[in-house]
């Protein structure tokens, strides 16, 4: 028990000694853990996480393990501690064999991030087995002619343990003829041999019986025993005898069945059957050559007759005998070794440890995909193994240790490009020809929401006429996202703009799964023109990513507003009187009809007829201006005319309307409207108003000359309106100016047309110009206005897009309000009306100097110089 008790001390002390000069430096690489077999379950090996410089704290969590089935059932690692312990008792013998080093090597495994460790365990052999003989009975049959000296090799004893526990020694019973002498072989294996040391009498003693003990060399050590009986025959005075007394030979392991390896010869001088040799395995020749070879007893060809394989054993050594037929029969051995050399018929065999199976598309490059251990059971060049996958994918192999690879990621990847991989992992050893084996690993890429959703087009344009049904389907904005899951689910929603006046939620309503636009009320292109807002789309990813698209919203003009009377004035249903001096001639102006239409463009225009008169021939009505005058000499006795002047746009279908007036010959004590086309002699205030007017449009004119040439040159040569923008946000459809026949007239009133942030967008001077556009926004005062003056006047069905000279611009004039006056019955002369506000239509009145404005809205609807 002492002895015992001290080995295991050996063994410990042996184990710390390598244990530190490992960490010194002096051992490289591999770690390697001594334990005794048998050992009882829970037998502290040694501290894994100790030795890997693993934190303690963390091994629960990344879960450290041993990997591989088979070392699962023996060995186990506590991850309280780190600790490698004893799972089941391990036999070395069943587990190594005969083998003289048992190195059973271990992976280790952690996750979060995923790593390989490796070490080794050595299986330390206890002495737990005695040498066993074959048989317990050994024959042996030694003529005794036989001299001193000779050798006869006895059957070995097995021991199933190995080194110093194996067999170290042998013993035979004491008696005067024989002694025990033991070969040892080149294996490191011992060979008991019988040596006769004096001449054998059979008439004296024919047979003796010795007991041959095998000893190990365990503490305490072990023995096996056997009888070894030995017969005495006749005399042969001559053994055959070889020509060498060992041989040995090399062959390949894919050597076929019937190949001959060797061809033995012995000779025996000896005459008759004394000389006839036959040959044979000798008695102690294990079943596995036999099997595996065959000797042909009289010619000495050794054959082989069965499959070999250098991985399960590289050589095979056994004793052959020569045997004569004398009586008795003498003999002599030989020892053959027969060695096999390597031939590359083993494939490397690839086992993937741990593999993720999915991969998220940000994983860094050289994040760990799968760990990868490769094995070829050849030798030399034969199992030296290369790992490849192909060039084109965004992976690499990287080499821990001989023949164990990590896969690891060597690029961006992306999921919306490729979603998985099967990547085809070939495995080839340096043999000739080379072997090689496959192994697909297959790896998903999950999404990261990467991708922000994207429009088809990064502004829309929407045209809705006027007076739509609240719901009508606007448009619809569709997004797209790449990527899966919730990162590719999105919804839509409105952003507001902050320094906007008029909000979007209250013309439209935005679906937020679909991004339909649907209208929430009616549009009145008199009130709204355009609305421009923004659609922001955003997915549902951690962190959420979006875009947005801009929509401008066009409101499309309708005849919807019939023309507005606005002078003369007169109650519904009654009569406007107008009053002709006596003996008035042809062309007297009699009153100027004026109106105005609240819609744009072509459905504004409007024009006027005379509709029903006693006398159609005494009067006629300008078609575009509104003047009443007279057609003829009027006589002086002409009874009062009942005229109906009908006014009636341009729109499809037109509306219209109409006024009636009471023209009669009599002494008018109001001041008659001055006919400004007969005034040759203008009163002083009007003269110097003129002569202001004309200094401050030939001032404008030279300064802004330079800047609107090119665009007005441009307009001239084109045939189509092109919309042009200017930096304030006013926008100018400009048409070449030219004369056309059947033009309608001037309407004779001016009309200026504000915008909703009151830059002024329409003007029309009132027996000079049909209306304008100016190319550039009003002056920043919201009490002035600007007055253009144009040339022409669309044909009947064009759109009214007219063009102003830049030389008619007039800034500056500027209004304020005027002092309301009673309003006498009647609308007979001018100073009755310019006080007169028509409530019907909303109409307010501006003034400044001798210029009186009426403002409705955003419409300038007339003025008064």
């Amino acid at each position: 028990m002492l002895r015992k008790v001290r080995n295991w001390v050996e063994i410990w002390r042996g184990a710390a000694l390598l244990f530190l000069f490992c960490h010194l430096g002096y051992v490289c690489g591999q770690i390697r853990y001594p334990v005794p077999e048998e050992s009882q379950e829970g037998t502290f090996v040694g501290n894994v996480a100790q030795d890997f410089l693993l934190d303690t704290e963390s091994l629960s969590a990344r879960r450290l393990q041993v990997a591989g089935e088979v070392n699962q059932r023996h060995f186990r690692v506590d991850l309280d501690s780190g600790a490698l312990l004893i799972k089941n008792p391990i036999d070395r013998e069943a587990l190594c064999g005969l083998s003289a080093s048992c190195i059973v090597p271990l992976e280790f495994v952690t996750e979060g991030p995923l790593e390989m460790y490796r070490a080794e365990v050595e299986i330390v052999d206890v002495n737990d087995h005695a040498p066993r003989f074959p048989r317990q009975q050994l024959d042996l049959e030694i003529g005794e002619a036989a001299p001193p000296g000779q050798r006869f090799p006895l059957e070995k004893a097995q021991d199933a343990d190995v080194g110093s526990n194996s067999i170290s020694s042998y013993r035979l019973s004491s008696n005067e003829h024989f002694a025990l002498d033991v070969k040892k072989r080149s294996d490191g294996s011992l060979v008991p041999e019988l040596l006769l040391e004096k001449p054998l009498d059979r008439e004296k003693q024919s047979d003796y019986r010795l007991v041959l003990t095998a000893v190990d060399g365990g503490n305490p050590p072990r023995s096996g025993t056997a009888e070894l009986r030995v017969s005495v025959l006749d005399v042969n005075d001559n053994a055959p005898a070889f020509q060498q007394s060992s041989y040995r030979i090399s062959v390949l392991e894919s050597a076929p069945a019937g190949m001959v390896l060797i061809q033995l010869n012995a000779s025996d001088p000896d005459l008759g059957p004394s000389g006839n040799v036959t040959f044979s395995f000798s008695g102690h020749t294990p079943d596995r050559v036999r099997n595996l070879f065959s000797l042909h007893p009289t010619t000495g060809k050794l054959t082989l007759q069965g499959p070999l394989d250098f991985e399960s054993e590289n050589y095979y050594e056994f004793d052959v005998r020569a045997r004569d037929g004398g009586s008795p029969a003498m003999e002599q051995h030989c020892s053959l070794r027969v060695d096999l050399l390597d031939v590359n018929d083993n494939a490397p065999h690839i086992t993937v440890t741990s593999e993720l199976g999915t991969l998220p598309e940000n994983a860094e490059p050289g994040t760990v995909v799968a760990l990868i251990s490769v094995q070829d059971p050849d030798s030399g060049s034969n199992g030296d193994v290369s790992l490849r996958i192909p060039d084109h994918l965004p992976f690499a192999l990287k080499s821990a240790f001989r023949n164990q690879f990590s896969l690891v990621t060597a690029g961006t990847l992306d999921r919306e490009a490729k979603a998985s991989y099967d990547i085809l992992v070939t495995a080839s050893d340096a043999g000739n020809p080379p072997l090689s084996t496959h192994r697909t690993i297959f790896l998903n890429i999950s999404d990261v929401n990467d991708n922000p959703p994207s429009f088809f087009q990064r502004s829309h344009e929407v045209f809705v006429p006027e007076n739509n049904r609240p719901g009508d389907l606007l448009c619809s904005l569709a997004a797209s996202d790449p990527d899966s899951g919730l990162n590719a689910l999105i919804s839509y929603s409105l952003l507001e703009p902050r320094n906007r006046d008029v909000s979007a939620s209250s013309f439209i309503s935005l679906n937020p799964q679909t991004g339909a636009v649907h209208a929430t009320r009616s549009f009145d292109y008199e009130q709204t023109q355009t609305l421009q807002f923004e659609v922001q789309a955003r997915d549902r990813g951690n962190p959420p990513l979006s875009s947005t698209v801009t929509v401008r919203l066009f409101v499309l003009d309708l005849n919807d507003n019939a023309p507005a009377v606005l002078r003369p004035r007169a109650r519904p249903g009654s009569l406007c009187p107008q009053a002709l001096p006596p003996s008035v001639g042809a062309g007297h102006l009699v009153t100027k009809v004026t109106a105005v239409d609240l819609d744009s463009g072509y459905n504004a225009w409007v024009s006027y007829q005379l509709l029903e008169a006693p006398d159609p021939s005494l009067f006629a009505v300008s078609r575009y201006a509104g003047e009443v005058r007279t057609a003829v000499p009027i006589p002086a006795d002409l009874p009062p005319q009942k005229l109906v002047i009908v006014v009636k746009d341009s729109g499809n279908p037109p509306l219209s309307t109409s006024v009636t007036l009471l023209v009669s010959l009599e002494e008018d004590t109001h001041p008659v409207v001055p006919d400004l086309r007969e005034s040759s002699a203008p009163r002083e205030g009007e003269s110097r108003l003129t002569l202001y007017l004309a200094v401050s449009l030939v001032a404008i004119c030279f300064v802004s000359f330079g800047s609107f040439v090119a665009l007005l040159s441009k307009c001239l040569r084109g045939a189509a309106c092109g919309v042009t923008c200017f930096p304030a946000g006013t926008c100018a459809c400009l048409t070449r100016s030219r004369r056309r026949e059947g033009l309608p007239p001037s309407n004779g009133i001016l009309r200026i047309q504000l915008g909703s942030d009151d830059p002024i967008k329409f003007v029309d001077v009132g027996g000079h110009s049909h209306g304008c556009t100016p190319l550039a926004s009003a002056p920043t005062r919201s009490d002035s206005f600007m007055m253009v003056k144009s040339p022409s006047a669309p044909m009947a069905g064009e759109p009214v897009r007219p063009s102003c000279p830049p030389s008619d611009l007039l800034y500056g004039l500027e209004v304020r309000p005027l002092q309301a006056r009673p309003v006498p019955e009647g609308c007979s002369d001018a100073d009755a009306w310019l006080g007169h506000v028509p409530e019907s239509i909303g109409l307010s009145v501006r003034a400044h100097s001798d210029v009186t404005i009426f403002v409705s809205g955003n419409y300038v609807v007339d003025a008064v110089l």
